[in-house]
């Protein structure tokens, strides 16, 4: 049963999911807002997008997993904080049958933050 979206672009990409999606999908986007409040929440790419000065960060759900975008797959400090998830280049999927790892989340986006604040 879809939820009825208020009119947020974001709502709306998250209402289109099933109930399990919808709610790893709202984790992360809670982790986001929390993290980096002052970023624009908007839709791009077909995705969920937050921006600051330029494009922060994105999410994606999918039937088995959510995407996270970009993932410092290629950056030491994460290399063990990914271990154990599919990692792609800029990207990585959190399974939906583990709960969503919303600390290494919040470190990924304040990383983010710092890269475009200094």
């Amino acid at each position: 049963m879809a939820v009825r979206s208020s009119g947020n672009p974001v709502d709306g990409y998250i209402s289109a999911f099933p109930e399990d999606v919808r709610r790893a999908l709202q984790e992360v986007r809670k982790v986001i807002r929390e993290t980096v409040p002052e970023a624009v929440e908007t839709i791009k790419y077909g995705m969920p997008a937050y921006v600051l000065k330029k494009n922060l960060v994105f999410f994606a759900g999918y039937k088995n997993h959510v995407g996270f975008y970009p993932a410092p797959v290629n950056e030491a400090a994460f290399e063990k904080a990914l271990t154990g998830y599919i990692t792609g280049r800029g990207s990585v999927q959190f399974p939906l049958s583990k709960p969503m790892p919303l600390p290494l989340i919040r470190r990924m986006v304040k990383h983010y933050v710092k890269k475009q604040t200094g």
